[in-house]
């Protein structure tokens, strides 16, 4: 049965207005990334249904794609499997200009695997003890490291579920692992502290978004964002559009009978 939605405390209209005045900071943040050749590095982990998916999409919505994209990488094949474990998340690192956002990242060994049991106890070990080093390096080489932890209640999670389970247009969310993280709760909170302990460095700190109201996280999440990285306005002055040249008599529009045109939908 489907489950209607939850008002989340945030009425829409200031939701929108706080979401366009943050929109244009981004556009102007990204602007002087590319001016500047400056790398910049979101990682977005946390619990299942916290709501990464939404606040990415609210973060990319007003930018350029051609300076920005979102990596959100699957299950490793066979051949990645016997690869260095950073090595196919550093073929996603941005060259100069560029933004990209991890839609759950190398941190997965600390989480899900470890969890799971997807990764040895020797791999789980190393992992913890070579990530803070690996960020080093990339702080050093200059790349701009943001990480995000999405935390959720319990209640909050579990509603998100049924919501998601009860409604079609929703529910290719849920996975598998999705549902079996439900009976896990415990370990994944205790996996996640161990985390934290080993990988909250002072040259990348974790930051977390108290994620129960989705909008009011996102705006956060983005406004922290924006808070963090020491951008200048680089905005181009405005274009001067080039006069449309008067139609010649030699073109003849062709009649619209002799094509095909998507038909208007009533509403």
């Amino acid at each position: 049965m489907f489950v209607a939605k939850r008002e989340n405390g945030l009425k829409r209209s200031v939701y929108e207005s706080k979401l366009a005045e943050l929109h244009f900071e981004l556009v102007k943040m990204q602007y002087w990334i590319r001016a500047s050749g400056q790398r910049l590095v979101l990682i977005f982990e946390g619990r299942d249904a916290a709501g990464k998916g939404g606040a990415i999409k609210s973060i990319i919505a007003p930018l350029n794609p051609r300076g920005c994209r979102v990596v959100a990488l699957g299950t490793p094949s066979d051949r990645e499997r016997t690869q260095w474990y950073f090595q196919r998340y550093v073929a996603h690192l941005p060259a100069a200009g560029e933004i990209v956002l991890f839609d759950r990242s190398w941190y997965n060994r600390a989480g899900v695997e470890h969890v799971m049991g997807f990764c040895s106890d020797e791999e789980y070990t190393e992992f913890m003890r070579s990530c803070p080093e690996f960020e080093r390096m990339l702080v050093r080489s200059g790349l701009i490291l943001l990480k995000y932890w999405f935390s959720v209640s319990d209640e909050e999670q579990e509603h998100r579920f049924e919501e998601r389970a009860g409604n079609p247009a929703r529910r290719w969310k849920l996975s598998p692992m999705d549902l079996e993280s439900m009976a896990k709760w415990v370990e994944y909170s205790k996996a996640k502290d161990e985390m934290f302990r080993h990988t909250d460095i002072k040259q990348a700190p974790w930051w977390t978004v108290e994620a129960d109201n989705k909008r009011r996280a996102r705006l956060s999440c983005i406004a922290h964002i924006l808070s963090s990285v020491p951008y200048q306005d680089a905005v181009p002055p405005p274009l001067n559009l080039p006069e449309r040249r008067p139609a010649h008599g030699s073109y003849v529009r062709p009649p619209k009978s002799e094509q095909n045109y998507v038909p208007e939908i009533e509403v």
